[in-house]
């Protein structure tokens, strides 16, 4: 039970600084940090304990690597979503005076960004977090943080920046995003997450 719920607490603290700096008046340019940086804090506040998640994507990847159990991966799906929505809702009561307009992105190219850089971000993680040549390290949580924030820098114009499910609901919950886009997010994101351990094993077939 403690994994889950420390998968929630980081989806949480994720999201709701997704909100907070994205929702004017918040982070500006500098969201983008903010974001790839509280990631990193929760990734080692609980790395040790679930993994440090925190993306439905990544979870995915890490159970298709087989470093997961089907039973642990639903639940830590779970509690992210769980975790996403609840911090949006945060969001909208903190921000109750802002006026949130819904990013208008293209559907390709934002299909092409989402995967690629969740790829980025799962293919990293399963190499920085259960790789056996990296095993003890103590630079993964820094390492995944960085990956989002440059994604974000790089793509979020593009595509919105999710790079995460749960971030999609949770942006989705704000109205950052519309309901009928979420499914660019989900697509984008499930796959690359699942393509990303299938290179893995392929790289690495003996790890």
């Amino acid at each position: 039970m403690n994994k889950y719920i420390v998968e929630f607490i980081g989806t949480f603290f994720l999201v709701l600084t997704v909100g907070c700096t994205v929702i004017e008046p918040g982070a500006g340019a500098l969201a983008p940090l903010a974001i790839g940086s509280v990631l990193m804090v929760m990734i080692f506040a609980g790395g040790h304990i679930s993994g440090g998640h925190y993306n439905p994507a990544v979870t995915l990847a890490v159970w298709l690597r087989g470093k997961c159990t089907p039973p642990d991966a639903v639940a830590y799906m779970i509690s992210q979503v769980i975790g996403g929505v609840l911090a949006a809702l945060v969001v909208k009561y903190l921000k109750a005076d802002s006026v949130i307009v819904a990013g208008e992105h293209q559907v390709v190219p934002a299909l092409v960004a989402e995967f690629l850089f969740t790829f980025a971000l799962a293919y990293m993680v399963l190499n920085v977090a259960t790789a056996k040549g990296t095993e003890g390290n103590s630079f993964y949580g820094l390492a995944i943080g960085f990956t989002v924030m440059v994604g974000a820098f790089s793509v979020g114009n593009i595509s919105g920046g999710a790079f995460n499910p749960a971030v999609a609901v949770g942006i989705s919950v704000m109205g950052l995003s519309t309901w009928s886009f979420i499914w660019v997010y989900l697509v984008a994101n499930l796959a690359a997450g699942a393509f990303a351990a299938l290179v893995f094993k392929t790289v690495d077939p003996g790890d």
